[in-house]
């Protein structure tokens, strides 16, 4: 297949959209379709990248956010489309990006499979974290029934709605978003996997907390900002502490950092900061006791998948991504944002066995996690299987998505 993903949120500083994109641009290639990827910058240009090319289009830059241009026309995104005559068309964005996509036609070209990738649900990042608490998340989506009027009617330019995991795709479905399709994302299994404990590493964690020896320890691995929760969770591990050895290593960095930092002051945490060495994390996963995760607004728990790769079993809200990824088995979770329910969930944990909790997390990874090679393939099966369905003949792809239940 050829294959145009118009990326509004592809930035050559960008973050999270930018990484996933060269991850599919080398991936479509190593499958054999051609990606393009068509991105706002600071001029017309066309550069070759990951076995596929990147097509930029001048446009403004975002005044929130320098790093990150804005499409302001349609007619060039349609230009640069028809140039191309691919045989799917990606839409990512809910703006300009997703309705020049949406509204698309040619005159010249037969008319391609449309596909809406819903990176972000912004109801569920922002508005459910600061007032589900006090309203309760069914009051906020009702109040903010005027935005998913607005993505429904956006979807409805769409062959199908691809989300990331099946807590999404059911989401989406509630509010009669079109045709989502679970297509849960994958990671690095082979570095997690491969993970084994560090007992020294262990214990230099547990002592930067101001723990015992003997504590027992659990990772939060997160950015920090206020859709991860991380005040309950530090919170809730002063609670849990009261009544056991326990330490916290947090790794990650964010604009929170200086209010997280003081809180962690009264808890036994430890600021563990950014780090780039993925062997060093995996390692930290492996030598811990549990994995305790705040957010539930993710598409796909990507840390959680990664926790589970290297045996770590799981703390996590009964919503959101990580929600998919726990099971009974090596799993207790509580309800997002529930200070008492999170610090119960970790006595439970706790309580449990140890080494079966670890042999169980590392089970459920090789049936629940995907890795990206898995990811890239099930998407662009979909993709294949949407085409036959209109009659459009492409290449066969292998590794199906799966539509969420109830999806038209």
């Amino acid at each position: 297949m050829k294959i145009v993903d118009v990326a509004e949120f592809y930035a050559e500083r960008g973050g999270g959209v930018k990484t996933y994109g060269d991850q599919k641009l080398a991936a479509a290639a190593a499958l054999g379709h051609e990606l393009v990827v068509i991105a706002p910058g600071t001029g017309v240009r066309e550069e070759r990248r990951g076995g596929g090319r990147v097509v930029w289009l001048k446009t403004p830059k975002l005044p929130v956010d320098r790093r990150y241009h804005v499409f302001t026309r349609a007619r060039a995104i349609w230009d640069a489309i028809d140039r191309e005559a691919p045989d799917v068309v990606e839409g990512s964005s809910p703006w300009l990006g997703g309705w020049a996509v949406a509204r698309y036609r040619s005159a010249r070209h037969a008319a391609p499979l449309k596909a809406f990738v819903f990176h972000h649900d912004p109801v569920a990042v922002y508005p459910q974290t600061l007032l589900g608490g006090a309203l309760g998340e069914a009051r906020v989506d009702r109040l903010f029934a005027g935005y998913w009027r607005y993505v429904r009617a956006l979807s409805a330019g769409f062959d199908a709605t691809i989300a990331g995991g099946e807590w999404l795709a059911g989401r989406l479905h509630s509010f009669g978003i079109h045709r989502p399709l679970a297509v849960p994302f994958g990671v690095d299994k082979a570095t997690f996997c491969a993970a084994q404990a560090d007992p020294q590493l262990r214990a230099q964690l547990i002592a930067a907390a101001g723990a015992p020896a003997r504590a027992a320890l659990l990772i939060v691995v997160s950015r920090l900002h206020p859709e991860k929760r991380l005040f309950t969770l530090i919170e809730a591990a002063r609670r849990a502490a009261a009544r056991r050895p326990l330490a916290i290593a947090i790794f990650g960095d964010g604009p929170l950092r200086t209010l997280v930092a003081a809180a962690a002051r009264r808890a036994p945490v430890h600021l563990a900061g950014f780090t780039r060495d993925r062997s060093q994390l995996a390692r930290a996963l492996a030598s811990a006791d549990g994995l305790l995760h705040g957010s539930s607004a993710e598409t796909y728990g990507l840390v959680v998948a990664e926790a589970l790769c290297a045996g770590l079993p799981l703390i996590v809200p009964d919503a959101g991504g990580a929600s998919d990824l726990a099971e009974p088995s090596h799993a207790e979770t509580y309800a997002a944002g529930d200070v008492a329910g999170c610090a119960a969930a970790i006595e439970r944990l706790l309580d449990r066995d140890t080494t079966q909790l670890h042999r169980a997390a590392r089970s459920a990874s090789a049936r629940l996690v995907r890795t990206l090679d898995e990811h890239f393939r099930g998407l662009f099966s979909a993709y294949d299987q949407l085409a036959r369905e209109r009659g459009v003949p492409t290449h066969p792809t292998t590794a199906a998505a799966r539509p969420h239940a109830g999806a038209d």
